[in-house]
């Protein structure tokens, strides 16, 4: 009756949270969306006997002067997690292959199993970065899609330009990469790509971005995507018909309205995510996160919850803190000390 591949499927979990403790494990801001934004959904509710125009028209032809893209180059949907699993579906037959960097965004193995492909995944680098001559030696003749986080989820790094365009030049023409963005706004390394720009040199290059992390819309569901028309055409195709809400559309054009308002949050995410990475020692993070590679990641986790915070474990590699406000900084920083916690050694 179901099928037969249903074991396959991993059982994608989102952070968790918990009464009474400080939730510092699913990217989320802790703000609640701005004013002009809160007043321009809630107009929109206003209509929700009704369905809304599919495709959100309003919102691209905003995007379209944000991104200083044309309108056939973007398509709408809920969530940059929406663009990627439609760019499976729209390139992979069963028995395909996807390629992408492991460790990165969790979701991505489900989102391929779903189009009945296979998942291929290859290493980082030493330093937890995408290594991208992994990447292009994996490559078969059953491979139809490549995704590379930037900045990764959860290590927070980034590929310079270079990296990328080398990399760009080997891929064969007939395979579509896909960059995810979802964290791009927190993104200040100077020479990385811009997936803006990439998608105006590169044909097969698909670039998916969101508003639910630097914009605070994570529980409206609403994203892009940025593309050739015949990529763009292709994702459309595959989109569940009214999938993005009005309330989520004008909440994400009066967010764009709001970029001085939103920059200041983004500013201060960027001034605890240093000042986090310096206190316990790691890497600086591109993203509103910081990875702590720790090969006693479960202990850690339950230290740190034990002391009223919430954080994201990744089996025995390491766990990752959402950055937010200064105050939240603070108790984080208070309960690591309180824990115990000794630098890893491993």
């Amino acid at each position: 009756m179901l099928r037969d591949d249903l074991h396959k499927f991993p059982d994608y979990k989102p952070g968790k949270s918990a009464p009474n403790k400080l939730k510092l494990s699913a990217n989320e801001i802790p703000n609640p969306p701005l004013p002009s934004v809160l007043g321009a959904m809630t107009r929109a509710a206003s209509c929700a006997n009704r369905y809304q125009v599919n495709g959100s028209p309003e919102l691209r032809a905003e995007l379209s002067s944000y991104l200083e893209l044309p309108e056939e180059n973007i398509a709408v949907a809920p969530g940059a997690s929406a663009i990627v699993q439609q760019a499976v579906m729209a390139t992979c037959h069963t028995g395909d292959e996807v390629i992408f960097p492991w460790r990165s965004f969790e979701a991505y193995p489900l989102y391929v199993r779903m189009a009945g492909a296979e998942p291929i995944m290859t290493s980082l680098t030493e330093d937890e970065r995408l290594d991208l001559d992994a990447v292009i030696g994996a490559i078969t003749p059953k491979t139809r899609l490549i995704i590379l986080c930037n900045p990764n989820n959860p290590t927070g790094t980034t590929i310079s330009q270079q990296e990328f365009d080398h990399f760009m030049a080997k891929v064969p023409k007939n395979i579509v990469v896909l960059l995810d963005e979802a964290y791009w706004e927190y993104n200040d390394d100077p020479d990385t790509p811009n997936g803006a720009q990439e998608v105006r040199n590169y044909p097969n290059l698909i670039s998916a971005r969101t508003f639910s992390k630097a914009f605070g819309l994570a529980g409206a569901r609403v994203g892009y995507g940025m593309g050739s028309p015949e990529l763009i055409n292709a994702l459309n195709l595959l989109a569940l018909p009214l999938t993005v809400s009005y309330i989520g559309e004008l909440g994400a054009i009066a967010a764009l309205h709001a970029q001085d308002e939103l920059q200041e949050r983004v500013d201060e995410t960027k001034r605890q995510r240093t000042r986090v990475a310096q206190a316990l020692g790691v890497p600086e993070s591109r993203a509103n996160f910081v990875w702590i590679p720790r090969g006693d990641a479960e202990e850690v986790e339950h230290k740190i919850y034990e002391e009223g915070v919430v954080i994201r474990r990744y089996l025995d590699e390491g766990v990752r803190v959402s950055i937010t406000t200064e105050e939240e900084t603070t108790a984080f920083l208070n309960a690591w000390e309180r824990a115990g916690i000794q630098p890893w050694e491993g």
